[in-house]
């Protein structure tokens, strides 16, 4: 049973948004119990196929990926246009980016202050996102900056930054000209997964990059954390 639907799934018999046959309609095209449909319908919940809602039933989840390349984030766009690199990147693929933002001052964590290469009693600015993309949210994205470095821009004032950190960086001088990035996957903890609406079984992608001006000065953390199921990262490397 969870085969035959899964396979319906992927074919595009069962597109976004169509809802699954009744779980009596299926004890009786199966021949099963009760127990073995939920556990059957519970298996394509788990992969991120389906989502259960309300009144509705069981229905299809739109599985389609945000397609990111990492490598891009700090290129020149192409049509000249500035602006924040995740809206610039969902935008191109035709859907519509929002987010919601929280700036503070902190003393950051351990992995952060190493990241950044601070001392104890040094500060760091964080911008913490909570991004949308056609109103459903994606993912979230914390960036770190040392205080020091930043003290007094727009980087350290509440609100969006039109045309993205990173530009903001370059003006103060410090502009990145090397990244290096860690990622790793997990199971989410509560507060990603009520923040990121997550179904029961979804694991997460931690990506974090740290970005170095051109004295080799950490200037920035950034950690996102993405819902494996709605995100395919893409790497172009040349060998040449």
């Amino acid at each position: 049973m969870a085969s035959d639907l899964r396979r319906a799934i992927y074919s595009g018999d069962l597109g976004p948004g169509a809802q699954l046959p009744t779980e009596a309609t299926l004890q009786d095209k199966y021949g099963v119990s009760r127990n073995t449909v939920r556990l059957a319908l519970g298996e394509l919940v788990n992969e991120g196929l389906v989502t259960r809602a309300p009144r509705r039933g069981t229905i299809v989840r739109d599985r389609r990926p945000l397609l990111m390349y990492p490598q891009r984030e700090l290129a020149p766009q192409p049509t000249g246009e500035v602006r924040e690199a995740f809206a610039y990147a969902v935008s191109q693929e035709g859907r519509e980016p929002s987010q919601l933002i929280e700036v503070q001052i902190v003393s950051p964590v351990e992995e952060i202050a190493s990241r950044l290469e601070l001392g104890d009693a040094d500060l760091a600015v964080v911008r913490r996102r909570l991004r949308f993309v056609d109103g459903q949210p994606y993912n979230t994205n914390d960036s770190y900056f040392p205080r020091d470095l930043v003290r007094g821009s727009e980087i350290e004032r509440p609100g969006d930054i039109a045309r993205g950190a990173n530009r903001v960086l370059e003006e103060l001088g410090h502009g990145q000209v090397r990244v290096v990035d860690d990622i790793m996957a997990r199971m989410p903890n509560q507060s990603e997964a009520e923040r990121l609406q997550l179904e029961l079984g979804t694991p997460v992608v931690v990506y974090i990059r740290v970005g170095y001006d051109s004295g080799d000065t950490p200037v920035r953390v950034a950690v996102s954390v993405l819902p494996a199921d709605k995100h395919l990262i893409r790497y172009e490397l040349a060998l040449r």
